[in-house]
């Protein structure tokens, strides 16, 4: 059964406000302060619903479930589980399942610097996360404390290449959003095991450079890499975004590879 907002409580007192994702069929309890799914957990979800063959698929730091909950509306067979280090991120994640009467979903509270074997998991046919963009925090104006876990990888990136890696199964799929100056850092960590590289550019307007990356590696991929023309996110007229982009974000489009 469907919960209303009004019920998401937490232990501790964080304050939460409400928002709706894929034009009203995904809702979530959010910090009020902190961290919150933007434009790349909403396109993280869209590359991954367009992927042949997945049948479960594992999201490395979901938060409170933005993309985890958009993928399985996009794909209700789909049996998902995320994991979460902040306890009450992980708490909203779980409230946030049954607030949209969904299953197959599951939240798990750890560490990706543990390492996947750690968690006893089984392998997954998709991996996939939008891993905090920074990992020496020297390299930019502190955040916020209650954005810190979501802007700073105190394991470095390379801890979230790995846990991939090991968490798929063979020829499975990874798909990393991420700042675009980390892409060559994003494609040497993934050659450890990962080939078949497929490139989308995320550019703000078409004359723009692009600041942010999608990367596809399958495990024990062989074929050469791939660079798509890019997605541009707004025109210059009117329009928030462009009609692309507005159809992905209201859940009319997946985003192709």
């Amino acid at each position: 059964m469907t919960r209303n907002l009004a019920e998401i409580s937490l232990q501790s007192d964080i304050k939460t406000t409400a928002t709706h994702l894929l034009d009203g069929r995904v809702k979530l309890m959010q910090p009020r302060k902190g961290y919150r799914i933007g434009m790349d957990g909403a396109l993280l979800a869209a590359a991954c619903a367009s992927l042949p063959k997945v049948k479960t698929a594992l999201e490395l730091g979901c938060g409170v479930g933005g993309a985890l909950l958009s993928l399985k509306m996009r794909c209700p067979a789909l049996s998902l589980t995320g994991i979460e280090r902040e306890p009450d991120y992980a708490a909203l994640a779980r409230e946030n399942i049954p607030l949209n009467a969904l299953s197959g979903v599951t939240i798990i509270e750890g560490d990706i610097g543990q390492g996947f074997k750690a968690f006893e998991l089984e392998r997954f046919d998709l991996v996939f996360s939008n891993p905090p963009y920074f990992d020496d925090p020297d390299t930019l104006r502190a955040p916020h404390d209650t954005k810190r876990a979501a802007w700073i990888a105190d394991d470095g990136l390379e801890a979230w290449l790995d846990f991939a890696q090991s968490a798929v199964v063979d020829q499975g799929h990874i798909v990393f959003i991420h700042r675009a100056d980390r892409l060559a850092d994003i494609l040497s960590g993934l050659s450890k095991k990962c080939g078949s590289f497929v490139v989308r550019p995320i550019q703000p307007f078409a004359d723009k450079e692009s600041k942010r990356v999608l990367v596809r590696a399958q495990r024990l991929g062989k074929a050469p890499l791939r660079l798509l023309p890019p997605l541009v996110l707004h025109d210059d007229g009117e329009r928030k975004h462009t009609p692309e982009v507005e159809s992905i974000l209201r859940g009319k489009a997946d985003l192709s590879w």
